[in-house]
Protein backbone atom coordinates (compact mmCIF):
# COMPACT_ATOMS: atom_id res chain seq x y z
CA UNK A 1 0.00 0.00 0.00
CA UNK A 2 1.39 3.43 -0.77
CA UNK A 3 1.87 6.16 1.47
CA UNK A 4 -0.88 8.22 0.14
CA UNK A 5 -3.66 5.72 -0.43
CA UNK A 6 -2.65 4.93 3.60
CA UNK A 7 -3.26 8.85 4.68
CA UNK A 8 -6.70 8.59 2.84
CA UNK A 9 -7.57 5.20 4.56
CA UNK A 10 -7.14 6.40 7.94
CA UNK A 11 -8.43 9.79 7.04
CA UNK A 12 -11.20 8.18 5.97
CA UNK A 13 -11.25 5.87 9.39
CA UNK A 14 -11.15 8.62 11.61
CA UNK A 15 -13.42 11.03 10.01
CA UNK A 16 -15.84 7.66 9.91
CA UNK A 17 -15.81 7.40 13.88
CA UNK A 18 -16.09 11.34 14.66
CA UNK A 19 -19.38 11.68 12.70
CA UNK A 20 -20.02 8.24 14.33
CA UNK A 21 -19.23 9.64 17.58
CA UNK A 22 -21.44 12.83 16.71
CA UNK A 23 -24.01 10.57 15.53
CA UNK A 24 -24.05 9.03 18.78
CA UNK A 25 -24.14 11.79 21.26
CA UNK A 26 -26.87 13.20 19.25
CA UNK A 27 -28.62 10.66 20.17
CA UNK A 28 -28.04 10.70 23.57
CA UNK A 29 -25.91 7.23 23.71
CA UNK A 30 -27.28 3.79 22.65
CA UNK A 31 -30.23 4.14 25.73
CA UNK A 32 -31.49 7.39 23.68
CA UNK A 33 -31.78 10.91 24.51
CA UNK A 34 -32.61 12.06 27.51
CA UNK A 35 -36.19 13.90 26.93
CA UNK A 36 -37.32 16.65 29.36
CA UNK A 37 -40.42 16.44 30.93
CA UNK A 38 -44.03 17.76 29.56
CA UNK A 39 -42.51 18.30 25.89
CA UNK A 40 -44.28 16.02 23.73
CA UNK A 41 -42.50 13.06 21.73
CA UNK A 42 -43.77 12.88 18.13
CA UNK A 43 -43.96 10.37 15.55
CA UNK A 44 -40.79 11.36 13.61
CA UNK A 45 -37.06 10.79 13.59
CA UNK A 46 -33.40 11.21 12.29
CA UNK A 47 -34.67 9.76 8.82
CA UNK A 48 -37.84 12.29 8.70
CA UNK A 49 -38.29 14.52 5.54
CA UNK A 50 -39.30 18.37 6.30
CA UNK A 51 -42.11 17.02 3.68
CA UNK A 52 -43.35 14.32 5.74
CA UNK A 53 -43.11 16.06 9.12
CA UNK A 54 -45.53 18.49 7.57
CA UNK A 55 -48.08 16.13 5.57
CA UNK A 56 -51.54 17.27 5.89
CA UNK A 57 -50.62 20.61 7.66
CA UNK A 58 -52.53 23.44 5.33
CA UNK A 59 -50.52 26.72 6.11
CA UNK A 60 -52.24 29.01 4.25
CA UNK A 61 -52.35 32.64 5.47
CA UNK A 62 -49.60 31.87 7.71
CA UNK A 63 -46.04 34.05 6.99
CA UNK A 64 -42.58 32.38 7.50
CA UNK A 65 -39.65 34.79 7.77
CA UNK A 66 -36.92 32.22 6.53
CA UNK A 67 -33.30 33.52 6.30
CA UNK A 68 -30.35 31.90 4.07
CA UNK A 69 -33.00 30.42 1.55
CA UNK A 70 -30.64 30.48 -1.41
CA UNK A 71 -29.41 27.31 -0.64
CA UNK A 72 -29.12 24.46 1.66
CA UNK A 73 -31.82 24.24 4.49
CA UNK A 74 -32.74 27.22 4.11
CA UNK A 75 -33.89 26.75 0.40
CA UNK A 76 -35.60 23.45 1.43
CA UNK A 77 -37.45 25.07 4.41
CA UNK A 78 -38.77 27.84 1.63
CA UNK A 79 -39.95 25.38 -0.97
CA UNK A 80 -42.17 23.26 1.73
CA UNK A 81 -43.59 25.62 3.67
CA UNK A 82 -44.51 27.43 0.90
CA UNK A 83 -45.48 24.12 -0.52
CA UNK A 84 -47.93 23.57 2.81
CA UNK A 85 -49.78 27.29 1.54
CA UNK A 86 -47.74 29.42 3.74
CA UNK A 87 -46.13 32.81 2.53
CA UNK A 88 -42.16 32.78 2.95
CA UNK A 89 -40.24 35.96 3.37
CA UNK A 90 -37.10 34.73 2.39
CA UNK A 91 -33.52 36.46 2.99
CA UNK A 92 -29.99 36.04 1.29
CA UNK A 93 -27.01 38.13 0.96
CA UNK A 94 -28.12 40.23 -1.50
CA UNK A 95 -31.55 40.94 -3.46
CA UNK A 96 -30.45 39.28 -6.72
CA UNK A 97 -29.94 35.43 -4.57
CA UNK A 98 -33.33 36.18 -2.34
CA UNK A 99 -34.78 36.82 -5.72
CA UNK A 100 -33.70 33.75 -7.78
CA UNK A 101 -34.53 31.53 -4.35
CA UNK A 102 -37.75 32.83 -4.06
CA UNK A 103 -38.49 32.33 -7.79
CA UNK A 104 -37.62 28.33 -7.73
CA UNK A 105 -40.21 28.50 -5.02
CA UNK A 106 -43.39 29.72 -6.70
CA UNK A 107 -45.42 32.55 -5.77
CA UNK A 108 -45.52 32.26 -2.50
CA UNK A 109 -42.45 33.82 -1.78
CA UNK A 110 -40.90 37.88 -1.52
CA UNK A 111 -37.43 38.44 -1.49
CA UNK A 112 -35.60 40.58 0.67
CA UNK A 113 -31.86 41.17 1.11
CA UNK A 114 -29.96 40.20 4.39
CA UNK A 115 -26.22 40.70 5.24
CA UNK A 116 -26.14 39.24 8.75
CA UNK A 117 -22.49 40.93 9.06
CA UNK A 118 -24.34 44.45 8.38
CA UNK A 119 -26.16 45.70 10.78
CA UNK A 120 -27.50 48.38 8.91
CA UNK A 121 -28.48 45.69 6.22
CA UNK A 122 -30.22 43.99 8.94
CA UNK A 123 -32.20 47.36 10.11
CA UNK A 124 -32.91 47.94 6.43
CA UNK A 125 -33.84 44.46 5.58
CA UNK A 126 -36.56 44.83 8.76
CA UNK A 127 -37.85 47.80 8.26
CA UNK A 128 -38.85 46.15 4.16
CA UNK A 129 -40.50 43.15 6.44
CA UNK A 130 -42.52 45.61 7.80
CA UNK A 131 -43.54 47.23 5.47
CA UNK A 132 -44.90 44.42 4.63
CA UNK A 133 -47.77 44.82 7.13
CA UNK A 134 -48.27 41.30 8.18
CA UNK A 135 -47.73 39.56 11.71
CA UNK A 136 -45.13 36.39 10.98
CA UNK A 137 -45.94 33.28 12.01
CA UNK A 138 -42.96 31.56 11.95
CA UNK A 139 -39.12 33.06 12.12
CA UNK A 140 -36.84 30.78 11.32
CA UNK A 141 -33.46 32.27 11.96
CA UNK A 142 -31.45 29.56 9.36
CA UNK A 143 -28.85 31.49 7.53
CA UNK A 144 -24.98 30.62 9.07
CA UNK A 145 -21.63 30.27 8.45
CA UNK A 146 -18.74 27.26 9.63
CA UNK A 147 -15.16 27.18 10.45
CA UNK A 148 -13.61 29.89 8.75
CA UNK A 149 -9.90 28.72 7.86
CA UNK A 150 -8.18 31.85 9.47
CA UNK A 151 -9.58 34.75 12.21
CA UNK A 152 -12.14 37.11 10.40
CA UNK A 153 -13.77 39.71 12.45
CA UNK A 154 -16.36 42.97 11.74
CA UNK A 155 -17.23 45.26 13.97
CA UNK A 156 -13.56 44.08 15.73
CA UNK A 157 -15.52 40.73 16.83
CA UNK A 158 -15.08 37.71 15.59
CA UNK A 159 -17.35 36.72 12.31
CA UNK A 160 -19.02 33.87 13.77
CA UNK A 161 -20.62 34.97 16.45
CA UNK A 162 -21.71 38.32 14.19
CA UNK A 163 -22.84 36.46 11.45
CA UNK A 164 -24.39 33.36 13.37
CA UNK A 165 -25.43 35.06 16.81
CA UNK A 166 -25.45 38.73 16.44
CA UNK A 167 -26.93 39.29 13.26
CA UNK A 168 -30.13 37.38 14.30
CA UNK A 169 -30.24 38.95 17.50
CA UNK A 170 -30.68 41.97 16.23
CA UNK A 171 -33.43 41.12 13.18
CA UNK A 172 -35.55 38.82 15.61
CA UNK A 173 -35.33 41.90 18.56
CA UNK A 174 -36.66 44.47 15.64
CA UNK A 175 -39.31 41.77 14.26
CA UNK A 176 -40.13 40.72 18.05
CA UNK A 177 -43.26 42.49 17.90
CA UNK A 178 -44.30 41.36 14.45
CA UNK A 179 -44.06 37.85 16.27
CA UNK A 180 -46.22 38.50 19.22
CA UNK A 181 -48.48 39.94 16.73
CA UNK A 182 -49.55 36.30 15.15
CA UNK A 183 -51.96 34.17 16.78
CA UNK A 184 -49.06 31.50 17.95
CA UNK A 185 -46.04 33.27 16.85
CA UNK A 186 -42.54 30.61 16.92
CA UNK A 187 -38.83 31.81 16.33
CA UNK A 188 -37.04 29.00 15.39
CA UNK A 189 -33.15 29.17 16.01
CA UNK A 190 -30.63 26.93 14.52
CA UNK A 191 -28.11 25.83 16.19
CA UNK A 192 -26.01 22.80 16.43
CA UNK A 193 -24.81 19.92 18.49
CA UNK A 194 -21.43 21.67 17.36
CA UNK A 195 -22.09 23.73 20.19
CA UNK A 196 -20.25 20.91 22.51
CA UNK A 197 -17.24 22.87 20.30
CA UNK A 198 -17.34 26.31 22.45
CA UNK A 199 -14.66 26.69 24.70
CA UNK A 200 -15.23 25.03 28.20
CA UNK A 201 -16.83 28.38 30.31
CA UNK A 202 -19.18 28.78 27.45
CA UNK A 203 -18.91 32.06 25.99
CA UNK A 204 -15.50 34.13 26.30
CA UNK A 205 -16.84 37.35 27.05
CA UNK A 206 -13.21 38.68 27.58
CA UNK A 207 -12.50 37.79 23.94
CA UNK A 208 -15.24 38.01 21.66
CA UNK A 209 -12.61 39.42 19.16
CA UNK A 210 -11.14 36.15 19.12
CA UNK A 211 -7.53 38.10 18.92
CA UNK A 212 -6.33 35.73 22.18
CA UNK A 213 -4.14 32.88 22.02
CA UNK A 214 -4.67 30.68 18.78
CA UNK A 215 -7.69 31.07 16.95
CA UNK A 216 -9.58 27.07 15.88
CA UNK A 217 -12.10 27.35 13.45
CA UNK A 218 -14.28 24.52 14.92
CA UNK A 219 -14.08 26.85 18.42
CA UNK A 220 -15.71 29.91 17.43
CA UNK A 221 -18.39 28.01 15.36
CA UNK A 222 -19.37 26.48 18.26
CA UNK A 223 -19.22 29.25 20.93
CA UNK A 224 -21.38 30.72 17.65
CA UNK A 225 -23.66 27.38 17.79
CA UNK A 226 -23.85 28.00 21.94
CA UNK A 227 -25.02 31.40 21.44
CA UNK A 228 -27.59 30.79 19.29
CA UNK A 229 -28.95 28.45 21.56
CA UNK A 230 -28.62 30.84 24.80
CA UNK A 231 -30.28 33.09 22.83
CA UNK A 232 -33.18 31.07 22.23
CA UNK A 233 -33.70 30.07 25.60
CA UNK A 234 -33.73 34.03 27.36
CA UNK A 235 -36.10 34.77 24.83
CA UNK A 236 -38.31 32.29 25.63
CA UNK A 237 -38.14 33.72 29.13
CA UNK A 238 -38.75 36.79 27.48
CA UNK A 239 -41.86 35.67 25.85
CA UNK A 240 -43.49 34.00 28.53
CA UNK A 241 -46.77 34.63 28.80
CA UNK A 242 -47.22 36.37 25.33
CA UNK A 243 -48.31 33.42 23.32
CA UNK A 244 -45.11 33.25 21.48
CA UNK A 245 -42.73 30.58 21.95
CA UNK A 246 -38.67 30.56 20.53
CA UNK A 247 -37.11 26.83 20.82
CA UNK A 248 -33.78 25.60 18.86
CA UNK A 249 -32.96 23.05 16.96
CA UNK A 250 -30.03 21.20 15.55
CA UNK A 251 -30.79 19.98 12.26
CA UNK A 252 -28.08 17.19 12.61
CA UNK A 253 -24.98 16.57 9.77
CA UNK A 254 -25.64 17.48 6.92
CA UNK A 255 -23.31 18.21 3.75
CA UNK A 256 -24.69 21.44 2.40
CA UNK A 257 -22.59 24.52 1.32
CA UNK A 258 -21.69 25.52 5.02
CA UNK A 259 -18.92 23.16 5.04
CA UNK A 260 -17.38 25.54 1.88
CA UNK A 261 -14.13 25.91 4.07
CA UNK A 262 -13.25 22.75 5.11
CA UNK A 263 -9.76 21.59 4.05
CA UNK A 264 -10.23 19.89 0.32
CA UNK A 265 -9.29 16.02 1.90
CA UNK A 266 -12.31 16.69 4.18
CA UNK A 267 -14.43 17.22 1.27
CA UNK A 268 -13.16 14.57 -0.77
CA UNK A 269 -13.79 11.94 2.51
CA UNK A 270 -17.42 13.47 3.16
CA UNK A 271 -17.91 12.19 -0.83
CA UNK A 272 -16.59 9.05 0.56
CA UNK A 273 -18.20 8.03 3.52
CA UNK A 274 -20.69 10.56 4.26
CA UNK A 275 -23.41 8.72 3.34
CA UNK A 276 -22.66 6.48 6.96
CA UNK A 277 -23.76 9.53 8.81
CA UNK A 278 -25.20 12.77 7.29
CA UNK A 279 -28.54 13.43 6.61
CA UNK A 280 -29.83 14.79 3.56
CA UNK A 281 -31.14 18.34 2.84
CA UNK A 282 -34.88 17.14 3.34
CA UNK A 283 -34.04 15.36 6.25
CA UNK A 284 -31.97 18.03 7.50
CA UNK A 285 -34.58 20.63 7.34
CA UNK A 286 -37.34 18.43 9.38
CA UNK A 287 -36.34 19.33 12.83
CA UNK A 288 -36.84 23.20 11.78
CA UNK A 289 -39.72 22.46 9.67
CA UNK A 290 -41.50 20.63 12.01
CA UNK A 291 -40.73 22.93 15.40
CA UNK A 292 -41.77 26.08 13.14
CA UNK A 293 -45.35 24.25 11.88
CA UNK A 294 -46.57 21.50 14.69
CA UNK A 295 -49.91 21.50 16.09
CA UNK A 296 -48.53 19.36 18.77
CA UNK A 297 -46.04 21.85 20.08
CA UNK A 298 -48.30 25.12 20.29
CA UNK A 299 -47.07 26.53 23.44
CA UNK A 300 -43.98 24.47 23.89
CA UNK A 301 -40.57 27.39 24.07
CA UNK A 302 -37.43 27.37 25.65
CA UNK A 303 -36.87 23.50 24.34
CA UNK A 304 -34.16 21.99 22.43
CA UNK A 305 -35.28 19.60 19.12
CA UNK A 306 -32.92 16.95 17.26
CA UNK A 307 -34.37 14.54 14.93
CA UNK A 308 -37.66 16.51 15.69
CA UNK A 309 -38.21 15.65 19.09
CA UNK A 310 -37.49 17.53 22.65
CA UNK A 311 -33.86 16.52 24.48
CA UNK A 312 -31.79 17.93 27.17
CA UNK A 313 -28.92 19.39 25.91
CA UNK A 314 -25.52 19.84 27.39
CA UNK A 315 -26.02 22.13 30.96
CA UNK A 316 -24.48 24.96 29.53
CA UNK A 317 -27.13 25.29 26.85
CA UNK A 318 -29.46 25.81 29.59
CA UNK A 319 -27.78 27.98 31.78
CA UNK A 320 -30.03 30.91 32.42
CA UNK A 321 -27.54 32.89 34.26
CA UNK A 322 -25.10 32.38 31.15
CA UNK A 323 -28.11 33.01 28.60
CA UNK A 324 -28.98 36.13 30.54
CA UNK A 325 -25.28 37.89 30.25
CA UNK A 326 -25.09 36.69 27.06
CA UNK A 327 -28.27 38.95 26.06
CA UNK A 328 -27.00 41.90 28.12
CA UNK A 329 -23.93 41.76 26.01
CA UNK A 330 -25.57 41.14 22.71
CA UNK A 331 -27.62 44.46 23.46
CA UNK A 332 -24.44 46.60 24.27
CA UNK A 333 -22.93 45.61 20.95
CA UNK A 334 -25.86 46.22 18.81
CA UNK A 335 -27.67 48.88 20.42
CA UNK A 336 -26.79 51.49 18.10
CA UNK A 337 -29.40 49.78 15.70
CA UNK A 338 -31.77 47.87 18.02
CA UNK A 339 -34.43 51.35 18.24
Amino acid sequence: MNRRKAIIITGAVAVAGTGALIAQRTLGGRNGPERPSGVPVGPFGADSTAEEVTAGLDLTGKVALVTGVNSGLGAETMRVLTMRGAHVLGTARTIDKAAAACAAAGDRATPFALELTDFDSVVACEQAVRRQGVAIDMLVCNAGIMALPRLEQVYGLEKHFVTNHLGHFLLVNRLLDRVVAAPQGRVVVVSSRGYLWAPPGGIEFDNLSGERGEYVPNRAYGQSKLANGLFSLELARRLAGSGATSNAVHPGIIKTNLGRHFDRWKKVLSELIGWTFMKSIPAGAATQCYVATSPRLAGVSGQYFANCNPEIPDPRMRDEVLAARLWSVSEQLTRRWLS
